[in-house]
């Protein structure tokens, strides 16, 4: 099977058995996915969503949360991960936001990057989910997956394997597959204890064909 050919099966079985693949962040706005993916980085997504309602009550917007100090958006978040870096990121990235784009979430990836808390990752999120960008995330979860399946070959950083992710997959199919991969790897090819019996991948996996020849 060529990497083609695989990439083909790959998205042919997503799309049966993963018709519908979204984040599972809660939001209501470009501002507020914006938030929430800042939020989300080494939390879960579980997390964040018990955290946002009440964060967005008090700051409903980017003017107010530009307006906030950090030890208040601190209290708000602070059973999240890396709270105070992310209270610091969360206040500069409204600031920057109503001061160099008039309070506008931006489109591009390179802009979005100018926010503080917003690195590739983030920004790809953002462009992918909010824009329909042809944009691939990656993070532990599509790095994992991908490179488990095969999908990647010897990717050492997350921005090799974006590289070779948007190479085979159609443009218009980047945004659903960012979600594929992540929802694959949260719920079945999970960190340490893949769940390969309940995976649908198998036949084009080359991890699952490595443990299952050295098991023999």
């Amino acid at each position: 099977m060529t990497i083609q050919q695989k990439y083909q099966e790959a998205i042919r079985l997503f799309e049966i058995q993963m018709p519908i693949a979204e984040t599972e962040l809660t939001y209501e706005n470009p501002y507020q996915l914006l938030v929430a993916v800042i939020l989300s980085a080494q939390c879960t997504d579980k997390r964040v969503n018990m955290l946002t309602p009440s964060f967005f009550r008090s700051f409903p917007t980017a003017e107010t949360l530009a307006e906030a100090h950090q030890d208040e958006v601190f209290e708000l978040i602070k059973s999240c991960s890396y709270p105070n870096n992310k209270a610091k990121n969360l206040v500069g990235m409204a600031k920057t936001l109503i001061n160099e784009f008039k309070g506008n979430v931006p489109s591009d990836v390179d802009e979005l990057q100018k926010l503080p808390g917003v690195g590739r990752k983030t920004a790809n999120v953002i462009a992918s989910v909010v824009f329909g960008e042809a944009a691939m995330a990656v993070d532990t979860h599509v790095f994992r997956v991908s490179a488990r399946i095969g999908l990647t070959k010897n990717a050492k950083n997350p921005l090799q394997a974006e590289k070779q992710l948007v190479k085979y997959i159609p443009e218009e199919k980047i945004p659903t597959a960012h979600h594929w991969l992540i929802l694959h790897g949260r719920y079945v090819c999970k960190a340490r204890k893949p769940l390969c019996d309940n995976c649908f991948l198998t036949e084009i996996c080359d991890y699952y064909r490595k443990t299952q020849a050295e098991n023999l």
